[in-house]
């Protein structure tokens, strides 16, 4: 495949080399608006655009593709309050978008088993919260993930009608149906998230930590390869 990398930052390095190992060809880096109006004809007639950059900048990212009609994978997450919008549009023109809060296969798993745990822990009266931990220059807090997870969790375990960030001082306006969740941001973490359930008598962690980008770069080309020739709208549940 053609692959137009947009966002060249560390991640966008790591999805090409990933992109050159699975035996694909990087067309284009695109890191400014230059980059992008100056190759635009080119992009247009490659295979499919990866895109990492920031939450600020990945809406127009993606309406650029669907401009040229080129297949968008997205990684760049905090721009979900247009989620619904973006699909929208997507349906209506017959575009092709791939948008994941994590790429890595081993998170995606994760969340199936924290959807096993979420109705566990209502049966059997266990009280659940969410800690991330990322590095210092991640934008959105919390992460999407650990948004993801919160909202499986709400969607099976009715003891929750919604999740909060919580700081390091006690938020006044918390209750009991509002799902803590607890964002760090320390040195150069790549990315770590529990689910907790506590009870009287016990406590079950579940936990994942990605040692490196490649998990999130893999994730992203193999995206990337399962979109081309696809039309609609997917996910990392139709590829795991």
């Amino acid at each position: 495949m053609k692959i137009v990398i947009l966002g060249y930052g560390k991640m966008g390095h790591e999805v090409e080399q990933v992109a050159l190992s699975r035996g694909h060809d990087v067309a284009y880096r695109i890191d400014t608006e230059e980059d992008w109006n100056k190759n635009k004809d080119g992009i247009a007639s490659c295979d499919v655009v990866i895109e990492f950059s920031t939450p600020t900048t990945a809406i127009a990212n993606i309406e650029k593709c669907f401009e040229l009609n080129i297949p968008i994978v997205v990684g760049t997450t905090g721009w979900y309050s247009q989620l619904e919008e973006i699909k929208k549009r997507c349906e209506n023109e017959g575009h092709t978008l791939f948008y994941a809060p994590n790429f890595s296969i081993g998170m995606n798993f994760v969340f199936k088993l924290n959807k096993e745990m979420a109705e566990f822990a209502q049966k059997y009266d266990y009280q659940l919260n969410i800690t991330e931990t990322h590095h210092i220059h991640k934008l959105d807090k919390p992460s999407g993930t650990a948004v993801r997870l919160a909202e499986d969790i709400i969607k099976n375990n009715g003891n929750y009608d919604n999740w909060i960030l919580k700081d390091d001082v006690e938020c006044p306006s918390c209750n009991d149906k509002m799902l803590k969740i607890n964002a760090i941001r320390e040195g150069e973490v790549f990315g770590i998230h529990e689910i907790k359930a506590l009870s009287g008598c016990d406590e079950i962690t579940l936990r994942h930590e990605a040692f490196s980008r490649k998990g999130f770069a893999t994730g992203a080309v193999i995206a990337a390869e399962f979109i081309k020739d696809k039309k609609g709208i997917y996910t990392m549940e139709n590829i795991i």
